[in-house]
């Protein structure tokens, strides 16, 4: 048996002193002071208390690389929840490319078993209407799925009403095409 690797110690007065760690104002005593209002932010966006204490930890150890380039300690509770929220916009951007992995696994094992043509095929409008860019797929999606009026869809996405009509126009032209297509695969085989 190996014998164990020689502990350092650190005696608590080095700990303490000339660390911002420990200091009054220190990152110890801003986290007591913000996790509860963290957690409680993450929690509302994720609707999982587990996922907001992880996102919570993670946000302070992105925080704590940063604390001495704080310029302004009242600055820290702004920028703990600006790192949540990027943190979780960040996980919903890795759920969106699971998730679109999986749906196109799921597809895949499915297209063998497609009983009902109807199912399949809102199944694969559905699968292009996912594939459209994002600003085209939310105009479509607003317009038709919403029934929102051209005005409304334009005052949604932030753009004129021509770039709504045109972003609609071209996502509807994009879906006809892609269906139409894949439309004539299925009565080719």
């Amino acid at each position: 048996m190996e014998p164990e690797p020689p502990m350092i110690e650190v005696r608590e007065a080095e700990r303490t002193e000339g660390s911002p760690e420990r200091a009054p104002g220190g990152l110890a005593e801003l986290y007591e002071r913000h996790a509860g209002a963290a957690i409680g932010l993450a929690y509302l966006l994720t609707g999982d208390r587990y996922l907001a204490e992880d996102l919570v930890q993670e946000a302070f150890v992105r925080v704590a690389g940063r604390f001495r380039h704080l310029r302004d300690a009242g600055a820290f509770e702004a920028y703990l929840r600006r790192t949540v929220v990027n943190l979780f916009t960040s996980q919903l951007r890795r759920r969106r490319v699971e998730r679109a992995y999986l749906e196109r696994e799921a597809s895949r094992a499915t297209a063998a078993l497609q009983e009902n043509p109807d199912v399949a095929a809102r199944d694969e409008l559905w699968r292009a209407v996912q594939r459209l860019p994002e600003r085209q797929r939310a105009a479509v999606v607003l317009r038709y799925y919403e029934d929102l009026t051209e005005r409304e869809v334009a005052s949604l996405l932030s753009c004129s009403t021509a770039a709504a009509k045109s972003l609609i126009q071209r996502g509807t032209q994009a879906l006809r095409a892609d269906v139409g297509a894949d439309m004539d695969e299925s009565e080719e085989r």
